[in-house]
C-alpha cells in the first residue's frame, strides 16, 4: 500500500481496490449491519473497498469524495461527515486482502461495508494516533 492520491482525477480508470481515509471531527451517528445506532468517536477511519465497475478506481473515488451525494453505501454515512483526505490504491488489488492486511487495527463496528462480503468481519477500521499502518508511519504517506 504504497500509492497515496489525494484527488480522484491521480486514480487510473482501472479496476481495483482502495483503502480510503476518512478523519471525522465529532461523534457520528451510523447504521451499519446489526447495528442501527452505532456511534463512531472522532478520529482517523481506514474504509476498504472495490471499484470494478465503469470508471474504475477514478470514479469510485470522485464519488467518495464527492459532497451532496444520496447516502447509498456504509460509507457514504462517513464522507458526507467527514474529510476524505485521500486513498492508497492497488489497481487489480482485493478489498478483503486490504482489509486482511489492516486486521492489527480496531474494529469499530462490524458489519460496516461488508454486508455482501463472506470473508471480512468489517471493511471499517479505526486508525489510532501512532498506530503503524502496513510499514508506514503515520503522517508518512506517497502522494501523486
Amino acid at each position: 500500500m504504497n500509492n497515496f492520491v489525494r484527488a480522484a482525477a491521480a486514480a487510473p480508470a482501472a479496476p481495483g481496490a482502495y483503502v480510503l481515509l476518512v478523519e471525522i471531527d465529532a461523534p457520528l451517528k451510523v447504521a451499519a449491519g446489526q447495528t442501527r445506532d452505532a456511534l463512531l468517536a472522532p478520529g482517523r477511519y481506514l474504509y476498504c473497498g472495490s471499484a470494478n465497475g465503469p470508471g474504475g478506481l477514478r470514479a469510485r473515488l470522485a464519488r467518495h469524495m464527492r459532497r451532496g451525494k444520496s447516502v447509498r453505501w456504509h460509507v457514504d454515512q462517513l464522507t458526507e461527515a467527514g474529510t476524505v483526505a485521500g486513498a492508497w490504491i492497488v489497481p487489480g488489488g482485493d478489498e478483503c486482502a486490504l482489509s486482511a492486511r489492516l486486521s492489527h487495527l480496531p474494529l469499530p463496528l462490524e458489519g460496516f461495508g461488508s454486508s455482501d462480503c463472506t470473508r471480512c468481519r468489517s471493511h471499517l477500521r479505526y486508525w489510532p494516533e501512532g498506530a503503524l499502518l502496513d510499514g508506514f508511519l503515520v503522517g508518512k504517506r506517497t502522494e501523486k
